[in-house]
């Protein structure tokens, strides 16, 4: 007679498909909020007219009167002023136009938005991600004016399809770190009044200390300094870089400026993108 053979211990296989599937479903869930989000934020921009005015009258302005002014009077060794400032004028847009993420941002909290959007079945990383990829949206919008104003005026940059490409993934990736900076201003400060003055006491020096207008060569020993390590100084001398062919000297960053704007990128998104994930909630 033989013995019954012993029910099997082994542990259920898991259901994978219906794992992929919820996977899945979460992915598209997270896309189609997000882009429904992003449509918000440009919808809403368009209805403010100093949103307007910033991505595209303020930087015609700009890029006019730098190089028309400044041109007949500031005079760069071995290069034409106009291929001198544009590079600098491009940097300095992607890092105001963080801070302009900040304003919108604390706005958001200010009026309430984030609120009435906490109140709705949307998760948190949907919110923060289109008030991300929004406000890249529109200063590529300003970036391409202020392109096109420069060649209009005699900007000449030397760019191949390679160095093409690596210029416009350098722009993506300041846009991205600088847009994460200010969003994380907006969510920790949450009052656009504030953050304005914190672009005007802080940016504003920096930028102008980064070697957009003039060489940072002549600058005394303190502002040089701290030019030399200035985040806004690398990602100029990066652009110049690769647009114009332009190499810079001075500290280890100002060489090597697209290693180093990288790495400076790198540890700004892992620090405020994860602290502006936790900050993106409703209430004080």
């Amino acid at each position: 007679m033989s013995t019954p053979a012993p029910p099997s211990t082994a542990p259920p296989r898991p259901v994978t498909h219906q794992r992929m599937l919820l996977r899945r479903f979460r992915a598209w869930r997270f896309l189609r909020e997000s882009a429904l989000l992003v449509a918000r934020s440009l919808r809403t921009a368009a209805r403010v007219p100093t949103r307007i005015s910033g991505v595209s009258l303020q930087p015609v302005l700009n890029t006019t009167l730098f190089v028309l002014v400044f041109s007949s009077v500031i005079h760069i060794p071995g290069t034409r002023y106009q291929d001198y400032l544009l590079p600098g004028l491009i940097a300095q847009a992607i890092t105001f136009g963080g801070m302009n993420a900040g304003v919108s941002t604390a706005a958001d909290f200010s009026l309430g938005v984030i609120d009435r959007l906490a109140s709705l079945p949307i998760t948190r990383l949907a919110v923060i991600t289109a008030q991300i990829v929004a406000h890249i949206i529109e200063q590529a919008v300003s970036i391409a004016i202020v392109a096109c104003v420069g060649l209009a005026l005699g900007w000449r940059p030397h760019l191949t399809v390679v160095t093409g490409s690596e210029l416009v993934g350098l722009l993506l990736l300041g846009l991205f770190a600088f847009t994460n900076l200010g969003v994380l201003l907006g969510t920790t400060v949450r009052n656009p009044t504030s953050i304005q003055g914190i672009s005007y006491g802080v940016m504003f020096p920096l930028a102008f200390l980064g070697g957009t207008y003039v060489p940072i060569s002549g600058m005394s020993a303190i502002p040089h300094t701290i030019a030399e390590y200035n985040p806004i100084s690398v990602l100029v001398a990066a652009v110049r870089q690769v647009a114009q062919g332009t190499k810079s000297s001075g500290s280890w960053p100002l060489e090597h400026p697209v290693v180093s704007i990288v790495a400076y990128c790198a540890v700004i998104i892992a620090v405020c993108l994860p602290l502006a994930v936790k900050r993106f909630s409703p209430g004080p």
